[in-house]
């Protein structure tokens, strides 16, 4: 007999070994990426500003994003045959040379707006290359009970750093040229890859196979995209998903451009939005670590995205800016309620042999998903109101996020799964 059982959510011991491995693991990575959100922010705000146009704005955000599309399938089948430590290494090495070659650029006089588009384009190759390695290592070093409450805290770790990154490009902005957060960009990735050097964790078993066998690369690659496609699951999940991706468009990638046309372009403008929006986001963080979120996963996740839409919808309402940081910081808030859940689920489902793989999938279908929003979304951004794009996609959102709990055949398998008796 077969029935459905929670995972034991038992205390942390922080004596256990894999406890200080994954500690330092999230610090190196944390760092790291505190300089690459600083960059981030400084692009993103720069080609705003100088352009003040929506379809500039979403070609650079699709230009920032492709290339982790293009490279996402290689890099998922690389984080199942090779080493993941070592592929993160390198992936933050190839992102840090690219920001040093931009500030130097840019301090010999070279600012194009197109400059900045590239750049970011070289550094999502990086990034794409290392998210499916992350994201498929914690599980080799997490027990499996403790995952939900290990991407909280992974989670809260990331937001925190997208709360004091926009902080700190807003105050190197606004008292020097944008070349000298490069340098901070530098800095954190020679002490996040110095860190992660010296964590011993072995490499996967697939990896360690790949030394002594001779394997197809391509059979290694299909094999990854017809595992996803035999699983309803993966298919549904990665589908909901996609939709959330396109429909958020407006409330994430645009925001900053709703700011600067219905409030001002002040730069502190800008940094408060970033920080209302990560602050509420460090907050779901710390609740979904400690609450561990609704037993089935999917409704923690659906929660979520229902939350999401009413806030982006009531946004689009809003005259106040005070009153747009409070339901800025909720939207935010929800995030970690869409995110951890289908993390975890991936973690706890998908073979670990698979999952450099099947997190890469998830990366695309992220990744072309937005891509599709903001090309419908930037045009749109142009020719009408953002104040309509905003209440459109937030009512559609909430109706789809509230129609998807009718489809019990999917939402049952938000649970933990199947345990023997």
């Amino acid at each position: 007999m077969q029935q459905h059982t929670d995972l034991p959510k038992s205390k942390i011991d922080r004596s256990a070994p894999w406890v200080k491995k994954i500690a330092l693991f999230f610090t190196s990575q944390t760092i790291s990426m505190f300089g690459s959100s600083v960059v981030q922010f400084a692009l993103i705000w720069y080609i705003t500003r100088t352009s003040g146009s929506g379809v500039i704005v979403a070609v650079s955000t699709i230009f920032a994003f492709l290339p982790q599309v293009l490279i996402s399938l290689f890099a998922g089948v690389w984080a199942d045959r090779y080493d993941r430590k070592k592929l993160i290494i390198l992936a933050d090495a190839s992102i840090a040379v690219t920001t040093l070659v931009l500030a130097m650029l840019m301090i010999a006089g070279y600012q194009s707006v197109w400059m900045m588009v590239l750049t970011g384009a070289i550094r999502s190759v990086g990034a794409g290359i290392q998210a499916p390695a992350v994201n498929a290592l914690v599980p080799q070093i997490v027990p499996k009970e403790h995952l939900v409450r290990v991407n909280g805290v992974n989670s809260t770790m990331r937001a925190l750093v997208n709360l004091a990154a926009p902080a700190v490009g807003g105050a190197v902005l606004s008292f020097g040229p944008v070349y000298f957060v490069m340098f901070i960009d530098l800095l954190t990735a020679v002490i996040g890859i110095g860190i992660l050097l010296f964590i011993k964790i072995p490499a996967h078993e697939r990896a360690l196979q790949i030394k002594t066998e001779k394997t197809d690369y391509l059979a290694d690659l299909k094999q990854g995209v017809k595992y996803a496609l035999s699983s309803s699951f993966i298919r549904r999940l990665l589908i909901a998903y996609a939709l959330f991706m396109i429909l958020a468009v407006p409330g994430t990638v645009m925001n900053v451009l709703y700011v600067t046309r219905v409030f001002g372009d002040e730069y502190w403008k800008l940094t408060f939005n970033e920080i209302a929006f990560f602050v509420g986001m460090t907050v779901g963080g710390l609740a979904v670590a400690a609450w561990g979120g609704f037993k089935n996963r999917l409704v923690t996740l659906m929660l979520g995205s229902c939350v999401f839409g009413v806030c982006t919808l009531v946004i689009g309402l809003l005259e106040s800016f005070i009153i747009y940081l409070i339901i800025i910081m909720i939207d935010g808030l929800s995030v970690p309620m869409l995110n951890i859940p289908v993390m975890t689920l991936l973690q706890e489902k998908v073979a670990n042999e698979m999952q450099g793989r099947i997190f890469s999938l998830l990366q695309i279908a992220e990744v072309a998903f937005m891509m599709i929003g903001l090309l419908v979304f930037g045009p749109l951004a142009d020719s009408m109101s953002l104040r309509i794009l905003m209440i459109a996609s937030g009512i559609s959102l909430t109706v789809i996020s509230v129609a998807m709990m009718g489809f019990k055949s999917f939402i049952k398998e938000g649970l933990p799964a199947p345990a023997e008796s």
